[in-house]
């Protein structure tokens, strides 16, 4: 079955022209006009990615995409803005979005971008049947009072879990299994969200300060995700 593409977009050209270009490329695609619409179609449909306009009628796209974050939806949601702010950018990002286009954008970089997003979540999967058949305690790294487990793709602190987006568990699981060294934000960047990926590295600071809010004892004075001045972050475990 092809993958689903939900487009949510209150300009009518532009949705249309989103549509046809994504089901050029093989996708089945629906699409919502508004926030409200966006909402009961992804509830609906549970799309395997979401093209999110910011600016929308009844409920705008940030909070369309907190409420199904909250929901529990994992799938990646491409923000789309006519803002080029970076104010913006750190606020999708922290409300959970996978990535960010400003328009005017170019439907070949934001069709890559979407095949990008759904190559990584096909690359997750594969990996999490690997870890499935993989002999009995390869599948958990455990440091202190803090475990990762990478067969059920689940973290634990203190034995409570702990509820991680998609990539705040890789990029933890990144640090975890290359503990005490030092990576960079390129290289982090590169091996977590792909070589194709084209954020910048921006993206792993937001990231990084999200999981030290959830794994660290003090996220203002980090002991388990360090930063390297003028180098990028170490994993101390």
């Amino acid at each position: 079955m092809p993958e689903t593409i939900l487009v949510v977009e209150d300009e009518p050209s532009l949705q249309e022209t989103l549509a046809y270009n994504l089901q050029k490329q093989g996708y089945a695609v629906e699409t919502a006009g508004d926030g409200r619409a966006a909402l009961e179609t992804a509830r609906r449909l549970k799309p395997d990615l979401i093209l999110l306009d910011i600016m929308l009628p009844l409920l705008d796209g940030v909070e369309v995409c907190k409420t199904l974050r909250r929901e529990g939806f994992q799938s990646p949601v491409i923000m789309l803005t006519a803002r080029d702010d970076e104010i913006d950018r750190v606020v999708g990002l922290e409300i959970g979005a996978d990535d960010y286009v400003t328009k005017p954008f170019s439907l070949r970089e934001l069709i890559a971008r979407v095949k990008a997003q759904l190559r990584r979540t096909e690359t997750i999967r594969d990996e999490l049947d690997k870890l499935k058949t993989s002999a009995p305690g390869q599948d958990t790294l455990t440091y202190s009072n803090l475990t990762v487990n990478r067969t059920r793709r689940e973290v634990t602190l203190d034995e409570t879990p702990l509820a991680l987006k998609p990539q705040e568990y890789d990029l933890l699981l990144f640090f975890a299994e290359h503990k005490g060294q030092m990576l960079s934000r390129e290289f982090i960047l590169e091996r977590v969200w792909g070589w194709d990926y084209v954020g910048d590295s921006r993206t792993v600071d937001v990231h990084v300060r999200w999981l030290r809010q959830k794994i660290e004892k003090d996220a203002a004075n980090p002991a388990r995700i360090v930063t390297v001045r003028g180098g990028g972050y170490r994993f101390e475990g």
